[in-house]
């Protein structure tokens, strides 16, 4: 044979074998249980925070918050609004590490009251800091427009002093005077407030300062006695949240145990499980499921110990930027980012928690609107769909083979149920088809589903494939805000529901299936 034709022949096999790899898929199996449900989330699941920090908030030489803290964020910009509103509701935690130290301007107390200022040895080096009630006026003005759900933390350090015997430990009954003049102008000026939570990182060992679980017990039963003294009317009395901090199993439990039932109605714990934002390892940990499932034993205790304990207390993730301080500069806003988030949101939901605050709405480098410009970033519009599809009633969900795709199912917000699934595999596409399990006997044997209900998919990718991008695709297309800066539709596309799920090597699949028969969802 010619040697050039030899030549030729090869290179024709060498392209098509690679064509042949490249388009091969893993034919996937997912089973979903639908008869009972596993779990329950609240209706509205998905929440974000609204924090403190000033602008010379600084980590590892930056300085990412600019003017997003509380005192300082633009409160009438147009994107910021519209990107709360389009939940109806999103629930709002304004909250954070400087909460313990902000007093609230109510009448001629306190006589001085400022903003925070560098102190080097102030709790995470700031002085305290104060609310002042035309700010508090206007960040209700945003709320009433918006729908917003609020939940409102307390600072918890008002009546304390330091330890002699441990410089972490402060001790002392917590002073309500100040906390209780907010609540009474809040009620006068007619804001709604969802729930009022006591305290920040302040459990366990604590993060600048700890108090014993007995005594924020004690504390808390303080404040429940306040909200029912100053809402008494059930109907519209705020939930009690606590103790808003990083879980340790004894100083949870004594803290139930000294608090008793029926005080706590949401049990938050924080979550910051991917390290520091600094952290060279980072960009690995949001591509690696055996690293993500690590942090899924804190879940289930938490949903323990409030069983055990404290049956109407229903878990809370409170406060979750995956990397802590303000987290990482090219990732935690990025597409790569939402593997960790929206495997957090599945996971979570599966063990019975209530509702799952981001760190932040805006804010740092992991919040889901951009510090500086407000534009959404990857996970505003993952948390939107979440939203938007995925009901309160959680479902079985399991398959066998690549620990690389994630799988969750929900009963759908409107009918059917919808899954997610989430593909971390750098290059490898599967094809998913989603089989039902009447769960009467062992030796029923699962059916395909099939249904004249054509599948509603959106398919989640980043831009020109680059997963550090922080320009999303749904279906092929870049999300961006409308002209009039509202948010865009979000409208999926339509497949017949006898073909499997098609799931990119390194994207995220939102598919409901109207035809799936699951009585718990009826």
């Amino acid at each position: 044979m010619d040697s050039r034709i030899l030549r030729l022949f090869c290179l024709v096999f060498l392209v098509s074998s690679c064509f042949i790899n490249l388009s091969n898929a893993d034919e996937l199996k997912l089973m979903v249980k639908g008869v009972t449900s596993i779990a329950q989330t609240d209706d509205n699941f998905i929440c974000a925070t609204l924090d403190w920090w000033p602008e010379n908030k600084c980590d590892y030489n930056q300085c990412p918050w600019g003017k997003a803290g509380l005192l300082n964020l633009d409160l009438k910009n147009k994107i910021l609004a519209n990107a709360v509103k389009a939940f109806k509701p999103l629930r709002i935690r304004i909250g954070g590490s400087l909460q313990d130290q902000v007093y609230y301007k109510v009448g001629k107390y306190p006589k001085q009251c400022s903003n925070f200022e560098k102190k080097s040895d102030g709790l995470f080096g700031f002085g305290d800091g104060c609310l002042h009630m035309n700010r508090w006026d206007e960040l209700n003005d945003l709320f009433n427009q918006t729908g917003a759900a609020i939940t409102f933390s307390f600072n918890a350090l008002l009546g304390r002093i330091p330890s002699d015997e441990h410089n972490t430990l402060w001790e002392g009954d917590w002073n309500q005077f100040n906390a209780k003049s907010l609540m009474k102008y809040t009620i006068e000026k007619g804001y709604k407030i969802d729930s009022y939570e006591l305290g920040n990182e302040l459990c366990g060992g604590g993060v600048a300062a700890r108090i014993k679980p007995h005594q924020y017990g004690k504390d808390v039963k303080k404040l429940k006695r306040l909200v029912t003294h100053m809402y008494p009317n059930p109907a519209d009395r705020p939930k009690i949240l606590a103790p808003g901090g990083f879980y340790d199993e004894k100083w949870f439990q004594e803290f139930l145990l000294a608090t008793g039932p029926g005080v706590v109605d949401g049990l938050t714990h924080h979550i910051y499980n991917l390290g520091a934002g600094v952290d060279p390892t980072l960009l690995d940990k949001l591509q690696n499921p055996f690293f993500l499932s690590q942090v899924a034993q804190t879940f289930k205790n938490v949903e323990n110990d409030a069983k055990l304990f404290s049956p109407s207390s229903g878990p809370w993730v409170g406060e979750a930027g995956g990397a802590y301080n303000s987290g990482g500069k090219h990732t935690s806003h990025t597409f790569v980012n939402g593997f960790w988030y929206l495997d957090q949101l599945g996971m979570t939901s599966t063990f019975n928690h209530k509702v799952y605050c981001r760190q932040s709405l805006i804010g740092g480098n992991y919040g889901l609107l951009n510090t500086t410009s407000f534009m959404p970033n990857p996970d505003y519009y993952g948390a939107l769909l979440w939203h938007k599809v995925m009901g309160k009633n959680v479902l079985s969900a399991t398959h066998e083979g690549s620990p690389y795709i994630r799988t969750y199912a929900h009963c759908s917000k409107t009918s059917g149920i919808t899954v997610l699934l989430i593909n971390m595999d750098k290059s490898t596409t599967f094809d998913v088809s989603v089989v039902d399990d009447l769960n009467i006997h062992p030796v029923v044997y699962p059916k395909s589903v099939e249904s004249i209900h054509q599948r509603e998919e959106y398919h989640l990718t980043p831009k020109d494939g680059n997963i550090q991008s922080d320009v999303l695709l749904l279906n092929g297309t870049p999300l961006k805000l409308t002209s009039s800066l509202d948010i865009p539709e979000m409208n999926p596309k339509l497949v017949d529901p006898t073909f499997p799920i098609s799931v990119a090597p390194q994207s995220i699949v939102f598919a409901t299936l109207r035809g799936f028969q699951a009585p718990a969802c009826a």
